[in-house]
């Protein structure tokens, strides 16, 4: 989309707005307000109630400035004082910080808002949804580095954003941008959220077909292509959470396909740095893709890392918290590196077993249904070595492990492919969307010809 510029510019005497069409004003937030930098309620959780007045939090709003479903709600007396009106625009002081949203009667429940958010309350000068735009772009977003208090989490309080600079046109034309960018980014939005669903039903393509693969053998085209029963006969498991297995093949505990017992990691601290020395893998540094993101890279000393090193095939295994269950295929192109004591590793007799057949059954819906049942409810979810040691596993003979591995690896590859093709399309039009709403509400492009021969 091409659009014309404005006929004049002047200096709008902010470095990080730049100049601005030469009929546009600059005028601090709250001047555009009739009451501005008014704080939420602090209610505690306990105190939240199944019905009433829905009460919002930076959690409740999304990237898009819509509101998550569900939600949670406050008696009317606590939310005296704190109920919204159209128009309302709030903005967050903490964690997610800058995120907006707009207040709508025909769109939103009776509502009311927490704490570490920020309500203006526009006069007739300011349009919501034009500053809900100017939220968007990339000055503001360079406004809110500049503005941060550096705590444990970032912070911009009312004041701040009461004082920050706006770019305002006359609010005819702020309705025409705002008109403007809302027919714009919807199209946008819809394309990328098609975008994602297609990608979600791609994933879960990949993990039906690792499940059922590492569970009922290879499709009948490609274990003849392998040279294999393309149509074994089945027989009970005797685990409900594995189903019926291939005939022919066997059941056993993890502890009984291993060179020695599973061990845990090296507890040390995660402070160095030093790309000469053996990286120090905890799980959070495996990625989606089941790499090593670079950018967590720690290390460990030649002698704390030494009792640790990982060869080529070892499996790691999450044993607490949110990533409990989570596995990872060590490989010698990542160097040397050394395993945290959250992980528990396993080293696989590849007489016995493939490391690359277990890791993609640690991916299959079969495995996370005895996860469920493994784990040790404490403080955080756990799951010892000694559980894992007594894992159930499908054993098709070797050459068959190795065959699905390949499988696996060739198919789950294709999707993969697929999946960073979506990503990247993804990524192009929220660079493009950011880029318009840039353009728009600081007077880069004129949109108003576009507004006409859009309603032409």
């Amino acid at each position: 989309m091409k659009l014309p510029a404005y006929p004049g510019y002047k200096p709008s005497g902010i470095e990080w707005l730049g100049s601005v069409p030469e009929h546009w004003t600059i005028c601090p937030l709250k001047y555009l307000c009739r009451r501005s930098a008014l704080y939420g309620a602090n209610i505690p959780a306990e105190e939240y109630s199944s019905d009433g007045v829905r009460f919002l939090r930076t959690t409740d709003i999304d990237d898009l400035g819509q509101l998550q479903s569900g939600g949670v709600f406050i008696e009317r007396v606590q939310a005296e004082g704190y109920v919204l009106s159209d128009g309302d625009i709030l903005l967050s002081r903490s964690g997610t910080i800058g995120r907006a949203f707009v207040y709508s009667s025909a769109r939103h429940a009776e509502s009311a808002y927490a704490g570490y958010l920020v309500r203006f309350v526009p006069s007739g000068r300011l349009n919501s949804r034009f500053m809900f735009y100017f939220t968007k772009c990339t000055p503001f977003r360079d406004w809110l580095d500049t503005q941060v208090i550096a705590s444990t989490i970032g912070n911009v309080n009312g004041q701040k954003y009461a004082q920050c600079p706006i770019p305002v046109p006359k609010r005819a034309e702020q309705d025409g941008i705002a008109d403007f960018l809302d027919r714009h980014t919807t199209r946008i939005d819809t394309v990328v959220a098609k975008d994602r669903a297609l990608m979600d039903r791609l994933r879960e393509k990949r993990a039906a077909l690792i499940s059922r693969t590492v569970t009922r053998g290879l499709s009948p085209d490609a274990a003849r292509a392998a040279g294999l029963d393309p149509y074994p006969k089945y027989k009970p498991s005797g685990t409900e959470w594995l189903g019926d297995l291939p005939e022919h093949w066997a059941l056993n505990r993890l502890k009984f396909l291993l060179t020695e017992p599973l061990k845990y990691g090296a507890n040390e601290a995660a402070e160095m740095d030093d790309r000469d020395l053996p990286r120090y893998v905890r799980i959070t540094d495996v990625d989606e893709n089941d790499s090593l993101r670079d950018e967590t890279f720690r290390s460990l000393p030649h002698d704390v890392a030494a009792p640790y090193l990982l060869r080529d095939g070892d499996l790691l295994f999450a044993r607490s918290g949110a990533t409990a269950g989570k596995t990872f295929l060590y490989r010698t192109r990542w160097g040397a590196c050394a395993y945290a004591g959250y992980l528990i590793r396993a080293r696989i007799d590849r007489k016995k077993g493939s490391p690359e057949f277990i890791r993609y059954f640690t991916a299959s819906a079969s495995y996370w249904q005895w996860l469920a049942s493994a784990f040790i409810q404490a403080t955080i979810q756990n799951v010892s070595a000694e559980r894992y040691a007594s894992l159930w596993l499908p054993v098709p003979p070797l050459p068959e492990q190795l065959a699905i591995a390949h499988f696996l690896d060739r198919e789950t590859a294709k999707i993969q492919r697929m999946v960073a093709t979506i990503e990247t399309a993804i990524e192009r039009l929220q660079e493009y969307r950011t880029a318009l709403i840039t353009a728009a509400v600081t007077g880069k492009i004129d949109v108003r010809e576009s507004r006409q021969n859009d309603a032409k």
